[in-house]
């Protein structure tokens, strides 16, 4: 096992970690690059990365993390009033009551409980890269099941649906929001729309390394591109969407679709849990208590329609708790497609970033399991307290 050369510092105590990333970075690609951050009641303790070319500031697509981000500004209007949950989304969009969709309120859209997934034929690249073209897809679809009778996660679309509420009540995106009132107040690299200026400090994602017989063996499993699957996935566009390509286009990060574009580093996706829950750098946090709790609350769970046994949400974030049971149970966050993982434990008092710059082989990061074991039991050894 070649031994790649690790970056960063951590706090007294925290040397294990440091010691499964190593060992992490070594079992991939290591060149291709990884970051780890961690904060422990909001002061960081890990600060770590690897590979070429990379370091803290380096920033990469994150995916479908970019909802975590999304689903915090959803979070602060509904803790000034400015959103209610279960107000019908047809109140403030009257276009989105078309094709039975006119009781879907906010908080099917936030658990994945709308239906509304996808557009009968699909959606280009192009589309998928600008939100309000995507809400305009979106109004007249039929959902492609009873809403609210069950739950399946619509990757690339759900957040634009959250975002065309936002600027109908507002007059203002998410986007400007998110930059207005999180990211820059609290000095956040994660991006929902990368200005040209810090295109330097981006990194493109790597599709995984090639193996013919491994990959060939992986599509033969894949469902149909018009399957729920298919749909949730983007791959029912012609050409299917290139999913490496997607995060990897100007336009995209330009915009920063707010379901999958954003653009960041593990600084970034930490920063953003830690300020949510605790407040970082003497500012406070961005959430009270009861709004952490209302959206850490399980919501969705049990089987996804579309990511199956992989599901399991709360209010517009994963359910982490599910995810990683040493947690506490209502640890909340968002993975992405190309490997990132981010998510905030309010009881434990973590909160964790973790970016690759390399796609998984058939998207699967088991490396994720190790990594937030390691930043739980270091912070649980010191007997961490806020």
């Amino acid at each position: 096992m070649n031994r790649i050369r690790v970056h960063g510092t951590v706090e007294d105590g925290f040397e294990p970690v440091e010691e499964v990333f190593a060992e992490v970075v070594a079992e991939q690609d290591g060149l291709a690059g990884s970051q780890l951050t961690a904060y422990a009641h909001g002061r960081r303790v890990v600060d770590l990365w690897a590979g070429d070319g990379v370091d803290g500031d380096t920033m990469t697509g994150v995916y479908s993390s970019t909802k975590g981000a999304a689903t915090l500004v959803v979070a602060l209007l509904v803790q000034e009033g400015v959103l209610g949950l279960d107000e019908p989304v047809a109140r403030h969009w009257p276009e989105f009551a078309a094709a039975g969709k006119d009781t879907v309120t906010l908080r099917d859209v936030l658990s994945h409980r709308s239906g509304v997934i996808g557009v009968d034929g699909g959606l280009s690249a192009a589309e998928l890269a600008d939100d309000a073209v995507i809400a305009r897809r979106l109004a007249g679809q039929r959902p492609y099941w009873r809403p609210g009778a069950a739950y399946g996660y619509g990757g690339f679309v759900s957040f634009a649906m959250v975002g065309e509420v936002i600027r109908r009540v507002t007059g203002r995106s998410l986007q400007r929001i998110y930059e207005e009132r999180i990211r820059e107040p609290y000095g956040l690299d994660l991006y929902l729309g990368l200005p040209e200026s810090e295109e330097e400090r981006f990194r493109p994602i790597l599709w995984w390394e090639a193996d013919p017989e491994r990959e060939a063996a992986f599509w033969a499993g894949v469902p149909g591109p018009r399957s729920l699957v298919g749909i949730g996935y983007g791959l029912d566009g012609t050409p299917p969407l290139d999913q490496v390509g997607f995060a990897n286009t100007r336009g995209v990060r330009a915009n920063g679709p707010a379901s999958a574009g954003g653009v960041g580093s593990a600084r970034g996706l930490a920063g953003l849990y830690a300020a949510a829950v605790w407040g970082i750098d003497g500012r406070p946090p961005l959430l009270e208590p009861d709004t952490v709790g209302e959206f850490a609350q399980l919501h969705s769970v049990g089987a996804d329609l579309v990511r199956g046994d992989q599901g399991n949400y709360a209010l517009g974030f994963q359910a982490k708790g599910l995810r990683y049971p040493f947690l506490s149970a209502n640890a909340f966050g968002h993975d992405g497609s190309a490997g990132s993982e981010a998510f905030a434990d309010p009881v434990g008092g973590i909160a964790f970033g973790y970016t690759r710059h390399r796609f998984g082989f058939g998207w699967s990061y088991p490396e994720h399991d190790r990594l937030a074991a390691a930043v739980h039991a270091a912070v649980a050894s010191r007997g961490e307290r806020a």
